[in-house]
């Protein structure tokens, strides 16, 4: 599998992409391109000549040598990723940065990420290749100068949260990462049965009446899903943090072309759709029977007997989603991680914030020692 930089076409310099214009720009030669632009370069550079190269080799679990052991830390390029749980720790492989010819020491999913030595970003283009081509990929809205700003805004208003948590340590672990997801649309029709009850009370004098009617409840309909997001990644710790932050502007997203990840960190899929199609037809079912139910009507009880739903098409897309992640490991003996998102294109932010004891500690001796002091007040003007 090739690892591959987009260079600038006039200094060759690395290009990243910018999420505030959605262009490419050089930090070399300040040239910016659009998508077409540098997409046509690229392949007007490959036809004029033969890239066949293999940068890529598999490699086995890392042994306990030094030499192995200091570049596969080394190549920990973001603390944010590295404590995210791996599904097989032992399936790693090394890539040969284009740039500098370092070796880039990557897990099986790894997409897209940097060099440690030159800092160029590196696509790792075989990863999103063949049947893992990703349909659709939604670029960031969002620039890192703001990410960072709204981390610090949000993170210094939560007054029992460690200072160490938005250090500038932490603030550059600050990372865009593109995760994996499925996105299901499906058509199909649904039918719903039950027994409605209307009760209705009325007084005349002192005589209190009800009458109760029973009434056989029948609901059929087209149904049209869109736009159901599935997780397809394995790593699991950060997936409620994702998952909250959601929901993604899918109408944004846009046909996939690799150069969007440049700058960025990025995922491939390691969760096939046949294996979700379960769940997703009960969370369609599911979600279906809710849509009929809201036609029933006003009766005041309604008990189902049947529900039936019949997919007649299913559309499951890969796409790629744009979070800004930051993770934080706790000095205390359990070294518990903490997460902080944001929505790499509504800004929307969702976290697990670790608590300051320290502080907490100190706000409650105040509370009480003010306690205390008007409880002395109070009894001495007694």
């Amino acid at each position: 599998m090739d690892a591959l930089t987009h260079k600038c076409p006039n200094c060759n310099g690395a290009l990243t992409f910018d999420p505030d214009d959605q262009k490419f720009h050089c930090p070399y030669c300040g040239s910016i391109f659009t998508v077409d632009e540098l997409s046509a370069f690229e392949v007007k550079q490959a036809s004029s000549r033969d890239i066949s190269t293999d940068n890529t080799k598999t490699i086995t679990p890392p042994t306990t040598t030094d030499e192995t052991t200091s570049k596969k830390e080394n190549a920990t390029l973001d603390n944010s990723l590295t404590d995210m749980t791996v599904a097989d720790e032992g399936a790693m492989e090394l890539y040969l940065c284009p740039n500098c010819g370092a070796e880039i020491v990557t897990d099986a999913t790894t997409a897209a990420t940097y060099c440690y030595y030159c800092h160029n970003p590196v696509v790792l283009k075989g990863r999103l290749s063949g049947e893992f081509l990703p349909d659709k990929v939604l670029p960031f809205a969002i620039g890192k100068e703001k990410a960072t700003a709204d981390f610090l805004n949000w993170a210094q208003k939560k007054f029992f949260v460690p200072k160490d948590f938005f250090n500038k340590s932490q603030v550059e672990k600050l990372t865009g990462v593109y995760f994996p997801y499925w996105q299901v649309d499906a058509k199909g029709s649904g039918s719903l049965t039950g027994n409605g009850t209307s009760i209705r009370v009325w007084i005349v004098g002192d005589i209190e009446y009800t009458e109760t009617k029973q009434y056989a409840i029948s609901r059929k309909g087209n149904l049209i899903f869109k736009e159901l997001v599935k997780n397809a990644l394995t790593k699991n710790t950060p997936q409620k943090m994702v998952a909250s932050v959601q929901p993604f502007p899918l109408e944004k997203a846009v046909t996939f072309q690799n150069q969007y990840l440049a700058g960025f960190q990025a995922e491939k899929r390691d969760i096939e759709y046949d294996s979700l199609k379960d769940e997703v037809t009960n969370e369609l079912a599911d979600y279906g029977e809710k849509k009929l139910r809201e036609t029933v009507g006003s009766y005041t009880t309604f008990t189902k007997t049947q529900q039936d739903l019949n997919l007649t098409e299913t559309k499951a897309s890969y796409l790629l989603l744009p979070v800004w992640l930051v993770t934080y490991r706790s000095s205390t003996n359990d070294e518990k991680v903490f997460y902080y998102a944001m929505n790499g294109q509504t800004g929307k932010v969702s976290g697990v914030l670790p608590i300051s004891y320290k502080k907490l500690g100190l706000v409650s001796a105040g509370i009480f020692l003010g306690l205390f002091v008007l409880f002395l007040l109070g009894g001495y003007f007694l």
